[in-house]
């Protein structure tokens, strides 16, 4: 009988695997064939060279005059645009959420962040084109209606500051979208024990609400500099790959026929997956500590 008792209690004691782990299998299986191994495979790639021997040719090729400067256009062309569509995005939040606006515009608003924010690409840049380019409807309306000629006034759509309008369109309703919780966050008590303490709207604001938000703020910027960094298909649909910032010159070392080198190509991708990784944990870590002030 003891020995019957034991066995009992050995099979109630065995774990048993749990079946809730299949819900996630799908997730993990994306993440390791779609993030994770590709990235060991640009890590390898780079380190490559034609021959198949490990060199740091590639690695030391990104100090090329021809190739650092793709990585600096890049930097510039997505902090002007993240910190554009960051300002306006949290203007714009802080509109439909604090500014007492009717519901229906504020649904309306959203409804349309959610559609902008993933409208990119070759569309994009076709809607771009009709619109500002040199014959779109907007220019010529500024130069026939309103005397307003705004490319002879140095304004083109085909430049840096061309694109980084052009990138508002999808920057300014992620902003938007991504700064609406935390003016949600805002709570009433604060700036009521702010009043009754003697507080102005602007202490308010300078003491209170801001500190408040710029975690989240940052970290939301971050995510748009990202964004804008890995953006391919509008420049290359906007420019015709005349504007040399990093994902146009990888795209012609790995698909090129002049500039045909696609180690050098897994060595500029490393470069970008480096940045983008070093801007997400940044963004990662202003989340967290925002997500402690809305708690």
């Amino acid at each position: 009988m003891a020995d019957l008792s034991l066995a009992g209690n050995r099979r109630r004691t065995t774990p048993r695997l749990s079946l809730n782990w299949l819900g996630v299998v799908p997730y993990f299986g994306f993440t390791l064939l779609f993030l994770i191994l590709p990235i060991f495979y640009l890590l390898n790639g780079a380190f490559l060279n034609a021959e198949g021997q490990y060199t740091l040719e590639n690695i030391v090729a990104l100090t090329r005059a021809d190739i650092w400067p793709s990585y600096w256009l890049s930097i510039r062309l997505s902090f002007a645009s993240a910190l554009i569509g960051g300002l306006m995005g949290c203007l714009l939040a802080w509109a439909l959420q604090l500014g007492g606006l009717p519901g229906w515009v504020k649904r309306a608003f959203l409804t349309f962040s959610g559609v902008a924010s993933n409208f990119a690409g070759v569309p994009l840049a076709f809607a771009f084109i009709a619109t500002l380019g040199r014959l779109g409807l907007v220019t010529l309306i500024l130069r026939d209606t309103f005397g307003l000629n705004i490319y002879a006034a140095g304004f083109n759509l085909f430049s840096f500051w061309g694109l980084a309008v052009t990138y508002l369109y999808f920057q300014l309703p992620l902003m938007t979208l991504m700064m609406m919780p935390a003016m949600e966050g805002l709570r009433k008590e604060w700036r009521e024990a702010a009043s009754s303490l003697g507080a102005s709207g602007a202490q308010y604001w300078r003491m209170v609400a801001l500190p408040v938000l710029a975690p989240s703020a940052l970290g939301c910027f971050l995510l748009l500099f990202a964004n804008a960094f890995a953006t391919l298909a509008t420049v290359y649909a906007l420019t015709s790959a005349n504007f040399p910032v990093v994902p146009i010159v990888l795209f012609q070392q790995i698909r090129g026929n002049v500039l045909y080198n696609p180690h050098l190509g897994y060595a500029l991708a490393l470069g970008m997956v480096i940045i983008m990784a070093f801007s997400n944990t940044l963004y990662f870590i202003l989340r967290t500590r925002a997500e402690r002030w809305r708690k």
